[in-house]
Formats: structure tokens, sequence, C-alpha cells
């Protein structure tokens, strides 16, 4: 994809893409940084901030701000998914939602609008078990659903 787009691939640069293309989780730059120079010890964080800007230039890498105070990457895909962010551990969940999906269609037309793209992020905290106390003091009645 990276070639298709017009962007010349050097070694370094191969090395940062597969990193990405392997990522099973949204990467920040210094995690890219990380993971990359653990299989070429000659890739400098700067060549990463700037194949990260070029990848992003491309339309083949996006950004994500899922708070936190920094931005996380991901490959572009065709397919729709959103994101379940955990304001607590910062862990992000994918999922895919039919019906969520055809709500927003149906909203746009509603709105006079043809949907042409959409985006999902949902930031929330994991309901405590029954029984166990809550984060910030609270406790969870017996009568919660966790």
């Amino acid at each position: 994809m990276c070639i298709d787009r017009g962007l010349k691939m050097t070694g370094q640069r191969r090395v940062i893409a597969r990193v990405l293309s392997d990522a099973e989780d949204h990467p920040d730059v210094e995690e890219l940084y990380r993971r990359a120079s653990a299989l070429d010890p000659k890739i400098s964080v700067a060549t990463v901030y700037r194949t990260v800007r070029l990848l992003e230039e491309k339309g083949i890498l996006e950004r994500r701000d899922f708070g936190g105070g920094r931005a996380r990457y991901e490959a572009t895909e065709h397919g729709r998914h959103y994101h379940l962010i955990d304001v607590d551990s910062g862990k992000v969940i994918e999922f895919e939602d039919e019906e969520h999906e055809a709500l927003m269609h149906r909203l746009a037309k509603r709105l006079g609008f043809e949907l042409v793209s959409l985006r999902l992020e949902l930031f929330g905290r994991r309901l405590p078990e029954v029984g166990t106390p809550a984060k910030k003091g609270k406790t969870a009645r017996k009568d919660e659903t966790p």
C-alpha cells in the first residue's frame, strides 16, 4: 500500500510499517519506536516521527486521540469499527455494531444528509462487580447489574 501511494520505502520505513501492520493495539510514537528499534537498533525516534507523519499524509495511517495526552495510531482500514476506551487503564476495545451504523444512517437522512463517513469513540469506566466497592468512593448497590 505504501508504494501504491507514492511513498519510497527505505529499510527503516519497512521496519516501521511492519511494526504497524503487526500491531494489535493502537501504539503511540514512543511505543512504535520501542518496537521498531528492537528489530533495527539503528532506527531513531526522529525517523519514527517522520515516517508516521508521512504515512498519515499519504492516508495509510490514522491518528487517534483516545485521551491521555498522546496520539495513537492504527492502519487505515476500509471496514468500519468503533472504539471503546477504558478511561482508567487506557485500554482500547474495538467492536462492530450494525445497529448503531443503521441508526446513524437514519439520523443523517432525517437531517437531510447522506452519511459518507462515521467514527465512534466511546469513553467509559468498567462497572464494578456486585458487592465490590466502586471507584471514587462509591459502592455498587446489590440491585445493580455489572
